[in-house]
């Protein structure tokens, strides 16, 4: 590993980075400077996203791992190491849902949740903050949810979300030493794809799922991704050097 020359762009990797919230971070980072990793379970959903990076004229590259996975993520950062230089700045936004009341859900449907948001996290966390060490200089952003607060039907989601609000926490004491922070961003109700299963789930279009959210919102209208994603590259910045351990929502208002 080497140093970061002063002055060399920063190096970002951002897991579930092919589409929503991924997608909309990876490309504002790129847009604020840095040389771009996007991490997603398929390389060739996650190159669309490198490219739009491209076209803007940034530089990017798709990378394919399972984030749950040990080995994939050691090779991936490796790969991102080689390829771009030192990530110094992790974004974990990998994630999956796997909805059901309680008393319906599968012993499956509580594991696969727990090793994509809390495993991945994890695994990416320990393999890139040794970069981050080493460059005496880091930025860890982990997406969590206002579920994290509770919400019916997501169990499994709401405990993987409130955990991952613990692990910031306890990264930001143990890193902070080595000039790494570390943060969390909990979104509330955001327009991505992902919420499409969640109408279909529900029996209604997903264009009537965002006017009934949009009542419920102080300010009157759903997030998009990328309101998220301006919170996540403040955390990202020099100007965040001071803040770690915290926990945004970017949620339209004061509850989820």
């Amino acid at each position: 590993m080497t140093h970061q020359p002063t002055g060399a762009p920063r190096v970002a990797i951002v897991t579930g980075a092919a589409r929503g919230i991924g997608a909309a971070t990876a490309r504002r980072l790129a847009a604020d400077g840095c040389l771009v990793a996007a991490l997603d379970l398929d390389e060739s959903q996650a190159a669309a996203t490198s490219a739009a990076i491209e076209a803007d004229g940034g530089r990017a590259i798709a990378v394919g791992a399972d984030v749950s996975d040990a080995a994939a993520v050691e090779a991936a950062v490796a790969r991102v190491a080689a390829e771009l230089g030192a990530p110094t700045i992790l974004v974990n936004n990998a994630g999956i849902l796997r909805d059901n009341l309680l008393f319906k859900m599968s012993d499956g449907d509580w594991d696969a949740v727990m090793q994509v948001h809390l495993r991945g996290a994890f695994l990416m966390t320990r393999a890139a903050q040794a970069h981050q060490v080493e460059a005496k200089w880091g930025r860890i952003v982990n997406l969590s949810s206002t579920s994290a607060l509770g919400n019916r039907g997501q169990a499994n989601y709401a405990a993987a979300k409130a955990g991952l609000q613990g692990f910031t926490k306890t990264l930001a004491i143990e890193l902070g030493r080595y000039g790494v922070t570390a943060n969390a961003v909990a979104p509330g109700f955001i327009a991505t794809d992902m919420l499409r299963q969640t109408a279909e789930r529900m029996g209604i279009t997903f264009e009537q799922l965002l006017e009934g959210a949009a009542k419920e919102i102080p300010v009157g209208r759903v997030g998009q991704p990328e309101d998220v994603a301006a919170a996540v590259a403040f955390f990202c910045s020099e100007a965040a050097s001071f803040v770690s351990g915290q926990v945004l929502y970017v949620a339209g208002g004061p509850k989820a």
